[in-house]
C-alpha cells in the first residue's frame, strides 16, 4: 500500500465517528457529508506526519468546517429567512436497511434536539455538541470557538440548559412508541379529539417548522390537539415511520420524498412533544394533485 492508501484507510476507521459530529453540528445529512469530505480534503493535503492524534484532529477539522458552515447559513438566513429547517433522516418501520441505511440511523439524534440545536448560536451549538454529546475537553473546545476555556463552559451551560428544558429524553420502547403514534394517526383521521387529547402529555409542546421558519409553539393538550387537528387535511396522506430512530410520521406520496416529517418525544407512555418540519412546496404539489 502506498502511503495515500494507509493514509485513507486511516480516515475511513474515522468516517462515522466524524459524520456522527457533523450531523449533530448541521442537523443535515447532506452537508454533514459536505462536511467530512472535506476534513479528508484538508487531511490529504496535510499528511499525518506531526499529527499524535488522528482522530482528535480530524474531529477538531470537522468542527471547525461545520461551524462555518453554520456561520454562512445563519448569515444567509438574515437576508433569505426561511431557507433551512432540519433534515431528519426517515426510513421505512419495517424495511430491511442496508449497510448504510443502519449507519445512518446509528448516526440520528431526535427530531426534537435537532429543532432545538438550530435555536442555538453556532459557538453553542459546537460547545454542547462536542462536549456533551462526544466528551471532547474545554480546553480543546475552546480555541475552535476562540474563547477560554471557562468562557467555552459557560456556552455549553446555556446550551444545555436550554436542551434539557425542551427535548426531554424519550421512552426507547420502538413499539411502545409506534402503538402510540397509530393510534395518534387513528384519531387525526377520525376527528376523535378526546382521544387524541388522552395521547398527549398535559404539558405536551408542539413546535412547527414551515419552509425552515419556526412558528411560535403550541402548549398544553387540548390546544395542541386543536392545532393537530388544523393539519387533518395533509395528516390523512400520513404514514408511519422511523424518524430520527423512532416512530413518527412521514407525510406524502410513497417512494417520495416526505412533504411533512412529525417527530414525537414520547415519555412515560404519553406523547410530551410534537415536532412537525414542513416542505411547503412539496406540501403544495401533494395536496393539488389529490
Amino acid at each position: 500500500m502506498t502511503e495515500d492508501d494507509v493514509l485513507a484507510a486511516e480516515f475511513e476507521r474515522h468516517r462515522m465517528h466524524l459524520r456522527a459530529v457533523a450531523y449533530r453540528m448541521l442537523g443535515s445529512m447532506s452537508e454533514a457529508e459536505d462536511a467530512v469530505q472535506e476534513s479528508w480534503l484538508r487531511l490529504s493535503r496535510a499528511g499525518d506526519a506531526g499529527i499524535g492524534n488522528l482522530g482528535g484532529w480530524l474531529t477538531t477539522v470537522v468542527a471547525r468546517v461545520a461551524l462555518d458552515m453554520l456561520r454562512t447559513r445563519r448569515s444567509r438566513r438574515e437576508d433569505y429567512p426561511g431557507d433551512w429547517a432540519p433534515a431528519p433522516l426517515v426510513t421505512e418501520p419495517d424495511a430491511a436497511q442496508s449497510p448504510e441505511q443502519q449507519a445512518l440511523l446509528a448516526d440520528a439524534v431526535g427530531l426534537a434536539l435537532l429543532v432545538v440545536l438550530e435555536t442555538l448560536s453556532p459557538p453553542e451549538r459546537l460547545a454542547f455538541v462536542l462536549h456533551d454529546m462526544f466528551a471532547v475537553p474545554f480546553d480543546e473546545i475552546a480555541p475552535i470557538v476562540e474563547r477560554t476555556p471557562a468562557a467555552t463552559r459557560q456556552l455549553a451551560s446555556r446550551a444545555r440548559r436550554r436542551v434539557r428544558g425542551a427535548a426531554p429524553q424519550p421512552d426507547a420502547d420502538l413499539a411502545t412508541q409506534r402503538k402510540l403514534v397509530d393510534a395518534f394517526l387513528d384519531a387525526s383521521r377520525g376527528g376523535d379529539f378526546d382521544a387524541l387529547v388522552a395521547l398527549l402529555d398535559p404539558h405536551v409542546v408542539l413546535r412547527t417548522q414551515v419552509a425552515g421558519r419556526a412558528r411560535p409553539p403550541v402548549v398544553e393538550a387540548e390546544p395542541v390537539a386543536r392545532a393537530m387537528f388544523s393539519y387533518r387535511r395533509f395528516v390523512r396522506f400520513g404514514r408511519p415511520a422511523i424518524v430520527n430512530g423512532a416512530a413518527g410520521i412521514a407525510v406524502g406520496r410513497p417512494g417520495a420524498e416526505p412533504a411533512v416529517v412529525i417527530g414525537f418525544t414520547m415519555a412515560g407512555g404519553l406523547i410530551g412533544a410534537v415536532d412537525v418540519v414542513v416542505d411547503q412546496q412539496r406540501l403544495g404539489a401533494l395536496l393539488a394533485d389529490a
